[in-house]
């Protein structure tokens, strides 16, 4: 079974978003027909109710046509109310949960794959503390008791369901910021590894990116449709096919001259456990 996920990622309501792109993507998504639509977070910049009640409208416009799994991104955590008090984070997310519910954790099964999620936005924590203070609330970091989570879920569903994992932080390394969006990276590099997920979803970095991890996760890394797009590239979102034997992840690029957004690069990628070895093509663009 062909599954096909749009992955959205750092919409950034507020003073960045730039809301032409945003109107001309809502119009996209019925033409697009995905089974699920995937906003890997940073829905606001501040945290503020008007920023969450113009993302709760886009969640609104594309649930009309797929289900809609959406996860909180450093930006959408009120950081500042209890930093470093691990036993009362809820008025950190107190915002968030008010327009998209209290499961900072969603899964989300369609046919074909079970799309879980991991928190890796946790504002200022001890996990992922650093002495750069521009990263004081930026980075990310994957707990040991949340991906344990998603492998009980991966591991129960049935063997022809895609295993999807969702988190905020790019897993890989940035190709213009060099910057790692998770703290403790290579352990959660491998934690994600023995995860059992296929495919990655994640955002962050403000910069597409279409990858291997472990030379057979496929890591989704969609950019930004903001103003602050990596390098100043167009912004961007990505459309992601998992067939039976290949994960196929497409660009769609801004296209400012035409107003709209416009397929690019395509990436192919064997599907790990299913050809041998994994394989990355780039097969237009």
């Amino acid at each position: 079974m062909t599954v096909q996920l749009l992955h959205v990622s750092d919409l950034h309501f507020g003073g960045l978003a730039d809301i032409q792109q945003v109107e001309a993507l809502e119009k996209m998504i019925p033409d697009l027909r995905p089974d699920a639509v995937v906003l890997s977070g940073d829905l606001s910049q501040r945290a503020r109710y008007g920023e969450f009640q113009r993302a709760r409208a886009f969640v609104s416009v594309a649930t009309q046509t797929a289900p809609v799994h959406v996860i909180p991104g450093n930006h959408d955590v009120q950081w500042w109310t209890r930093p470093l008090i691990p036993f009362a984070p809820r008025p950190r997310y107190g915002k968030y949960v008010r327009y998209f519910g209290e499961d900072l954790r969603p899964t989300l099964t369609v046919p074909g794959a079970i799309i879980a999620s991991a928190l890796t936005s946790h504002g200022v924590a001890w996990g992922s503390l650093t002495f750069r203070l521009r990263d004081l609330a930026v980075k990310g970091h994957l707990p040991k008791a949340e991906i344990e989570r998603v492998r009980q879920l991966f591991a129960a569903a049935p063997p022809d369901q895609a295993r999807v994992l969702v988190v905020h932080h790019n897993v890989l390394r940035g190709d213009i910021s060099r910057r790692m969006g998770l703290a403790r990276w290579r352990q959660a590099q491998r934690r994600i590894a023995a995860s059992g997920a296929e495919v990655v979803l994640c955002g962050h970095d403000h910069q597409e990116g279409a990858e291997l991890l472990d030379g057979r996760v496929v890591v989704s890394t969609a950019g930004t449709l903001c103003r602050r797009s990596r390098g100043g590239r167009p912004s961007c979102f990505n459309f992601v096919t998992i067939e039976p034997t290949a994960v196929h992840i497409t660009f769609f690029r801004w296209d400012a001259e035409r107003s709209r957004f416009r397929a690019s690069d395509t990436y192919a990628f064997a599907r790990a456990g299913r050809q041998s070895p994994a394989q990355q093509v780039q097969v237009a663009g």
